[in-house]
């Protein structure tokens, strides 16, 4: 990978905050843009922009081919076919969608298997459908080291389990888990395995029918493409199965007083006017990745993880969090002391480093490791090993401003 020709194409990352150069270590919330998307979004909106399936008219018609060749773009980067592919604005969406969808036609005596490791968007829909319908949640608990204790999944999952849900990788630790196994073990007791991808597909390569998941959830924006995008993929026959969420125009083919006959796949589950720029966008976004090569990513992150893990042990009443660097994605949780979090986070941006800091939407999960709060530094295909130390430099920064 050519890291200098790749940030050449993100326009942010030559602004400066507080008169330093910009450090943008805050990938796990979002990613930046390179200009080959924003251009593409411009494209959309200056030469053809238009409702999709509504008109016979050009502009219609090329905004409809272009939408739904991100569609395909999007179902070969995981290896699916492209209507098997539905667009959402999140993750949180798309495991919305499938809770709700799912989660009505559960009875009491049925059980949903989550983690504690889950964020909230894979957390609490379940736990909110489970004590309004009666069905049971169940909960796998996390070593000390932050991987899945595999002896409670497997004591937790049962022939009542009918949804087992899972984070693919850690938001806040960058834990890796490993799904595949977790899929088939579901798939014994005859239950639904849904993946919570936000954190890996940008990361990692993706094959949907390796896995064999049931359903898979991500998010366009952790992965180059316009904020307000994200995608669900289902295998057909589970999609056609289930019933939509969310009605109005576009997902119906059909309507009368007695009945309603729902659209084909995957617009079955688009209902009203879609964010076709950030749908183009994904496309532009995918071809960018498949450009550089997800295994060449995977690498870089794993080299850049290593470095920081190496370099953030020298600093003074530092507490690290997550398993060893083979088992963990671009993401590092830390908490320095007793400086709050908030305190660190607002050090480093003076220094003109971004980061998260917070409890990052998985309060389970921290309260299982025994913090509120941590600071989170999370690496994507621009950052270098440069960056890293002046994150370090800022840290230590930090330590000596607040006395530790």
């Amino acid at each position: 990978m050519n890291i200098e020709s790749i940030r050449k194409d993100f326009p942010i990352l030559e602004r400066k905050v507080h008169d330093k150069p910009l450090v943008y270590f805050d990938n796990a919330a979002t990613t930046q843009k390179p200009k080959q998307v924003i251009d593409s979004v411009n494209d959309f909106y200056s030469n053809y922009n238009a409702n999709v399936h509504r008109g016979l008219h050009a502009l219609s018609e090329e905004a409809s081919e272009a939408y739904e060749k991100a569609h395909e773009k999007v179902g070969n980067f995981i290896n699916s076919e492209w209507d098997e592919i539905v667009f959402t604005k999140n993750t949180t969406e798309s495991l919305n969608i499938l809770a709700y969808s799912l989660g009505l036609d559960l009875k009491k005596d049925d059980e949903v298997l989550i983690t504690k490791m889950e964020h909230h968007a894979n957390f609490v829909p379940w736990q909110y459908l489970g004590k309004k319908l009666g069905f049971k949640v169940k909960y796998v608990d996390i070593t000390k080291d932050g991987e899945l204790d595999m002896q409670s999944f497997d004591s937790l999952l049962t022939n009542k389990t009918k949804i087992v849900s899972v984070i693919h990788v850690s938001n806040t630790l960058g834990t890796i888990n490993p799904v595949k196994e977790l899929i088939e073990k579901a798939h014994d007791k005859n239950a639904l395995a849904i993946v919570d991808g936000a954190q890996s597909i940008p990361h990692m390569e993706i094959d949907v029918k390796d896995l064999n998941c049931d359903f898979f959830a991500f998010s366009g924006h952790k992965m180059l493409a316009p904020t307000g995008t994200g995608g669900l993929f289902g295998k057909k026959e589970a999609f056609e199965e289930m019933n939509p969420f969310l009605f109005g125009g576009e997902m119906i083919s059909s309507v009368s007083v007695e009945k309603t006959e729902w659209n084909m796949l995957p617009w079955k589950f688009e209902a009203g006017t879609p964010h076709v720029a950030g749908g183009i966008g994904i496309g532009a976004a995918v071809d960018y990745l498949n450009k550089i090569g997800m295994d060449k990513i995977l690498k870089h992150e794993h080299k850049l993880v290593e470095y920081a893990l190496n370099a953030l042990k020298d600093v003074k009443g530092i507490q690290l969090y997550g398993p060893k660097t083979d088992k963990r994605a671009g993401v590092i949780s830390f908490n320095i002391a007793d400086i709050h979090p908030h305190d660190v986070a607002s050090v480093l941006d003076t220094h003109g480093i971004a980061v998260r800091a917070g409890a990052h939407c998985t309060h389970p999960l921290l309260h299982a490791l025994g913090v509120e709060h941590t600071v989170r530094a999370s690496f994507y295909i621009y950052n270098t090993e440069k960056e890293i130390d002046v994150l370090i430099d800022a840290l230590n920064d930090a330590v000596k401003i607040f006395g530790v």
